[in-house]
């Protein structure tokens, strides 16, 4: 059997999440990685491969920083996990507060969906409600029952359950307001991510090449999260920003510092502890207290209670990732490559006369390529194909994240290899695209069958 198959016999999905199954990547995708090092990743056989997935986009200074990897093995010989609460959570604890001067307490997990479900726990024990509101546009919050219920692949959920989350779409106050009129009194709270590739603000426009800053903006008030924040207040809701994405890679504060915007409640994860399992809620204190122990007489809430929620390894290498973070100003770095990517990415496809048939785009720090076919419709055959033509030229990018390791070599490797690759795009356009296109397409994750 191959990587593959091995991997399927024993692991469901063959894979410990869906990003990383086989559907998600070209037939000539390394069936299995064994390493990676700053900006690159090497496959079973040796093969090395520029990397823009980057651990599902954990990793945002670079695979094993000598800095962080040494103060996450400090941690272990401290011992990993402690009978009680640990010197290193305390600090963990206190360092977060500090980048978030707006929330008084953390609780922290090992997954994003750990996070974001204990926020809507305590949403709803706050509030008394039961009703969950969540963007349409933003593709993942948990894989527990009130988002994966709003989903194609929701065998296995109950029906009375799935009535408890209703979607809205992004810059679309009146959707949500529609949400909040019909079910009056019954909406928790409303979750979403600060952004994807969309601007909140009215006068902004789809993508950003610089970070915004919408602070003291007059326009403020018309600022989609600022309309959120103000229809929860409203309607008594509580207001949760999702910045699994943006936080730690729009800016050390998060997207929220850059949209001006302080939530009630906010999740983070991925890239705050460099790969490293971590995983955060925050908020103000009269809702995160509804999880405490210390308040005589209170009725308890079971809010997040895990074994390894508490282990060193990672909460050292968060405080060292933060540290790098001040000391490079990586995030600055994010920016100013993926400007340069986007540029240079576009002006090739401009050369190459197929500027209306591929893209880049988004925000600078978090770019996306777009893909579409000889009829300008979105494609995922032509998306495989260019996956397809980056893997030959050694550029695994299945998707955009950047992290501090890729520099001016890995920019000049990456757009060579996406001339070559749109060279072949373009004459699919012109042709017929199975004559170029190895195996299958990729699908979407969130699909009824196989």
């Amino acid at each position: 059997m191959n990587y593959s198959q091995r991997l399927h016999h024993v692991i469901p999905g063959g894979a410990h999440t869906y990003s990383r199954g086989d559907d998600q990547y070209p037939e000539n995708a390394p069936q299995i990685l064994e390493r990676g090092q700053g900006a690159y990743v090497w496959d079973a056989d040796g093969n090395k491969f520029l990397d823009y997935g980057l651990g599902l986009r954990s990793i945002t200074v670079g695979y094993d920083y000598p800095e962080i990897t040494q103060a996450a093995i400090d941690e272990i010989h401290k011992g990993v996990n402690l009978t009680r609460a640990s010197v290193t959570e305390l600090h963990a604890a206190e360092l977060m507060m500090s980048l978030f001067p707006w929330a008084d307490m953390v609780k922290f997990g090992k997954n994003g969906s750990t996070v974001t479900t204990a926020a809507i726990k305590l949403a709803r024990a706050y509030t008394g409600r039961k009703h969950v509101a969540l963007c349409a546009e933003h593709p993942f919050f948990t894989y527990d029952d009130w988002f994966i219920g709003t989903t194609p692949m929701d065998k296995g959920i109950p029906n009375e359950t799935k009535t408890f989350s209703h979607k809205f779409h992004y810059n679309n106050i009146d959707s949500l307001r529609k949400i909040f009129e019909e079910n009056p009194s019954q909406i928790a709270c409303v979750i979403l991510e600060p952004t994807t590739f969309h601007s909140p603000c009215e006068n902004g426009k789809d993508g950003f090449l610089n970070k915004p800053s919408c602070a003291n903006c007059s326009c403020i008030k018309k600022n989609f999260l600022h309309e959120v924040k103000s229809l929860c207040k409203e309607y008594g809701a509580v207001f949760i920003l999702d910045e699994m994405i943006t936080g730690f890679r729009f800016d050390l504060q998060g997207a929220m510092k850059l949209f001006d915007i302080e939530p009630d409640l906010a999740t983070f994860g991925k890239g705050m502890a460099n790969g490293f399992p971590l995983a955060a809620l925050i908020g103000k204190r009269e809702i995160m207290e509804l999880g405490s122990i210390n308040k005589e007489g209170a009725e308890r809430l079971f809010l997040i209670s895990t074994t390894h929620g508490s282990e060193m390894t990672a909460l050292g290498a968060f405080i060292k990732t933060v540290e790098v973070y001040k000391k490079n100003n990586v995030t600055d770095q994010l920016w100013n490559y993926g400007k340069k990517l986007i540029e240079g990415a576009n002006e090739i496809a401009k050369r190459l006369e197929i500027s209306e048939y591929f893209e880049f785009g988004g925000y600078a720090c978090s770019p996306i390529y777009i893909t579409k076919n000889v009829n300008k419709e979105i494609s995922l055959d032509f998306r495989t194909l260019f996956s397809q033509e980056m893997i030959k030229h050694g550029v695994l990018i299945p998707w955009v994240a950047l992290s501090f390791a890729h520099q001016e070599k890995e920019l000049e490797i990456t757009l060579h290899a996406i001339y070559k690759s749109l060279e072949v795009y373009k004459k699919a356009l012109k042709g017929d695209i199975n004559d170029y296109l190895v195996g299958r397409s990729i699908k979407p994750v969130f699909r009824k069958f196989n």
